[in-house]
Parts: C-alpha cells; structure tokens; sequence
C-alpha cells in the first residue's frame, strides 16, 4: 500500500492530538510515518475521516484541536478508523470553565487606515448593503395574500432601478400560541427587526384580523414606524377588515406603488467597514470545516472587529462541548454569565429527548465529523480570537460591536432569521456537503470547506477555503474572504443571490408548543 509522511495523506492539528485527519482516501495496509511512530493503516479510510495515532483503552478522552471530542466506546489500536463504531461523548464538567483567562486586548485600527463599502446609509445612521421593499406577514394567515401582493411586483427593477426587489416575509406561525409567551414574543422581535432592518427601504403589514399575533399591537410593542417618517405609525390591513382576499391585495399592492420611488430614490455612498454586521453560520458541515472554511471566517471575523466592526457567533445547540472556548473569552463575568444561562436553558429545553447529544447530522457523519464536541470546535472557530463583548437573545437588536453571540438553534434557516433580525447585514455561510442556503434581504457567501464539493457545486459556491489542505496559507483565505465581504457589502451579487434563493428560507424559531 505504500509508506508515506503522516502529513502527506492527513491533517495533523496539534502534537497532543490523538487523531489525524485523512486528506483523500488512505487504503488499510498503508503506512504513515508520524515522526519517530509508524502507523499501520488497518481499515479504508475515507477523506475527511479519523486515524487513530495513538492506542486508546475504552472510556479514554480523544482529542483533535487539542481538545476533548469524545470518549473512546471500545479499545482502539493505533491505525483504527475512528469514528461512530468507537467514539461516543460523555460528561465534560462545569470545571473546565474559565472566565476570561483569553482575553487579550484588540488592536484596532487607526482611524487613517479605515476601509470601506458602498452603502445605504439610512435615516437611524445603520447602513444597508441591499435595498429591498418588503411585505410582512403577521400570521401564517395572511401569508398567501402577501405573495400575492408581492406577485404584482416582480418585474420592479424595470421601473425602479435602485430596488433590489419586493419580497414576501412570510411564516407558519403568528396563532395557537400564548399571548406574550415567549413564542409570541420572539415571533414580534423577528418581525420588527426584519421591518426595522437596513436592508429594507420600506415595509407594509398585512394580517387577518382575529390571530394571536396583532399587528397593531405588535407596532406598538416594537416600536415600529413607517419608513421615513418615525412620528407615523405604518401601512397596517388585515384581511377581515379590508373585506376580503381582492380587497387586501387591492390596497396593499397600492401602497407599495407609493413605497417604491422612495426605495428607489436611495444610493450608494461611501461607509466605513465597521458598520458591517456579520452573521457567521455553517450548514452541511464536515471534517474539512474546523480546518479550513471555520478558521479562515475567524481570521476574517477577527479583521472586521479591528475594524470596529461586529463578527455574530450563534447557534447554540452547535457550541455544546466548546462553550468553555467562548467563556474563556468572555469580558466579564456578566457576559459569561449570559452565555452559561443559556446553555442551562437548552439543557433544560431538550431534557428527555437527547436532542443536544443527536448530532451530528447524517451527513455531517458522513463527511467524517463523530461527535457534537468535534462538531462544535470546529464550528466555534468561525468566531475569530477577539475577547466576547456580549450575548443577545434570539432576534434581539445587536447593540454591541466586536465579538459578540446571539443565542440561536444549529438549523440554518431558524438561526440566520434571528441573525438578520437582530440586524446583521451580511451573511458568510460555510459548508462541506454542499448547502446552497441564502436570506433575502441579507446577501450570503457560501463559502466551501474543500475543493472537491466546491467544483461539483461552482455555481452555487462563492469561495474554495479548500485550498488550505493544498497549501494556501489559511491568513491568505482569510483576507480573501475579508475582501469578499467587502465587494458583496458594496453590490456584488452572491451565488444565492443569482440563483434566485433566499425569501422561503425565512423561518422564526417556533420555541414552545402549538395549540
């Protein structure tokens, strides 16, 4: 089969770590020379996929990123395919936890060395990277009818140039929940932040008339006002009111007929980066992504922030196992404290059903990731280096720039629905099987873990981290990805973007139960 250099066939990520990571397939009988130790291959193993450089007796701890992802389930001998067969995951411990011991001072930039993006600065001084009128949907009642108003509208650029579109932001919720529960409350959060959001010109509400989700109390609650004019309330019909479906699609398409030329006369300036607020998420992982696509975002977070931008972590199931990373890195004990609370709360939310120890998904495994431990140091390191200023609920407005995390699920379209509510501006979205995910009114940048996925799917992919694995200093991709940023932030059109994807993808966080 072959004698080889261990880092020739896989990926070694730390000296203390007990796994290295093939890079393309490796047949049993190969030989991988790993310094003085020579390890003999003894099962296929497939890229992306564990070797075991070290002998392990059952219950041992397993590392890679010299951190635990798992206890061995049965003895490994060194050459062993590890994976599902001889790994499991067991109690870590709240010992682990260190408030702050990582926190090292950012070095920002000077202000004569400020970079920028065109975009639209609006009348609250946030800056949109898009220009969207959007149609709101209330409750999963009216959801029909907005599209139907939005179906008036697709040929919009014709007529309104500087309109990226007129989208539908609608939902399967909005009733059969309590009144004020916290459902009903994240569903208000998410709504307004996607009115409020800078990526909108101008908005409408449509609702029925009789759901849980009012809209004109939720204007009140929120604090919404109609576009432009912060001491008027918005364009606000329901369906029962106005006298029916004609009716409704009558008005609100007349409204929007008046909302365009002011969408449209918004341009471009010249912004500093830090107005950028980044939502990071990774979909169809695999063992490629803490190598590669994960760490490169980091390296891109990490610039943003000396910027005096802000670099967004979430999807909180999908830290589970690295949470002690974060906390580490918390500024103060009241920010790890808002962080530890919520990972209590979903301990506490999945009791019963081991839905936090369920994961990986099917394809993650596939692609060579074992445990959620492994699964979440590698995805944590999308968030960069910098110390962590804050943590926000789900869809909660994003107050604090730096570092920071929102609390979130790990499925795509809930967590990034929060994000954009909460303000983010651009998206940047790793994947290792291939997801093709993207969110009107935010641009997403797909970026790919490993070559081989990103030609199968070059047109649904806007960068190859791969390259990493092939040489390219992981800084390199890094700065590609920061520059990326910067052309998408100033028009340059995703892969989503021109394939159409992005308004069904929006998807609140249904937290409790339906009545």
């Amino acid at each position: 089969m072959g004698t080889f250099a261990l880092t020739d066939k896989a990926v070694l990520l730390r000296p203390e770590d007990d796994v290295a990571v093939a890079k393309a397939e490796i047949p049993a009988g190969s030989v991988l020379e790993d310094g003085a130790a020579r390890i003999t291959v003894r099962q296929d193993i497939r890229p992306g996929h564990k070797v075991a450089r070290r002998a392990l007796a059952p219950g041992a701890p397993v590392r890679r990123y010299g951190q635990v992802i798992g206890f061995a389930t049965q003895p490994i001998a060194v050459g062993d395919h590890v994976h599902t067969q001889n790994l499991g995951i067991g109690a870590l411990g709240a010992e682990r936890y260190e408030v702050g011991v990582d926190v090292r001072p950012v070095d920002l930039y000077p202000p004569d060395r400020m970079r920028h993006f065109d975009g639209y600065e609006r009348d609250d001084g946030r800056v949109g990277t898009r220009n969207y009128v959007a149609i709101i949907s209330g409750v999963n009642c009216s959801a029909s009818v907005s599209q139907f108003v939005k179906d008036k509208f697709r040929d919009v650029q014709r007529e309104f140039p500087n309109v990226d579109g007129v989208i539908a932001i609608t939902h399967k919720s909005g009733c059969g929940t309590k009144l004020f529960g916290e459902d009903h409350l994240a569903l208000q959060r998410v709504l307004a932040g996607y009115a409020k959001h800078p990526n909108v010109a101008a908005y409408i509400l449509v609702g029925l008339g009789c759901e849980v989700n009012q809209a004109a109390g939720m204007v009140e609650r929120q604090r919404m006002a109609a576009p432009g004019h912060p001491e008027r309330k918005p364009f606000l019909v329901n369906i029962q009111e106005a006298g029916g479906i004609r009716k409704t699609v009558e008005r609100a398409a007349a409204e929007v007929a008046k909302l365009l030329p002011q969408a449209d006369a918004a341009r471009r300036t010249k912004q500093p980066v830090s107005e950028l607020t980044l939502a990071t998420n990774c979909g169809g992982s695999d063992a490629n992504s803490g190598m590669t696509a994960n760490p490169a975002l980091g390296w891109a977070v990490d610039e943003l922030v000396r910027y005096g931008g802000t670099g967004v972590l979430a999807e909180t199931p999908e830290i589970y196992g690295a949470e002690h990373l974060l906390i580490r890195r918390a500024i103060s004990e009241g920010v790890a404290k808002k962080l530890l609370d919520r990972y209590t709360w979903w301990e506490w939310y999945c009791r019963g059903i081991e839905a936090m120890d369920n994961n990986p998904a099917p394809g993650n495994k596939a692609g060579g990731l074992t445990t959620v431990f492994e699964k979440s140091l590698g995805g944590v390191a999308k968030g960069g280096t910098t110390p962590l200023m804050d943590v926000f609920l789900y869809g909660e407005p994003i107050t604090t720039r730096g570092f920071v995390f929102m609390d979130t699920p790990g499925h795509d379209p809930v967590s990034i629905t929060g994000l954009v509510a909460g303000g983010c501006n651009l998206i940047c979205f790793t994947t290792g099987r291939g997801s093709v995910f993207g969110c009107k009114p935010v641009p997403s940048i797909k970026l790919a873990t490993n070559s081989l996925m990103y030609r199968h799917m070059a047109e649904d992919m806007d960068l190859n981290c791969g390259v990493i694995l092939e040489g390219t200093p992981l800084p390199a991709v890094g700065r590609q990805i920061f520059e990326e940023m910067l052309a998408v932030a100033s028009g340059k059109r995703t892969k989503s973007e021109l394939s159409g994807v992005g308004e069904e993808e929006f998807a609140p966080w249904i937290i409790g139960p339906v009545m």
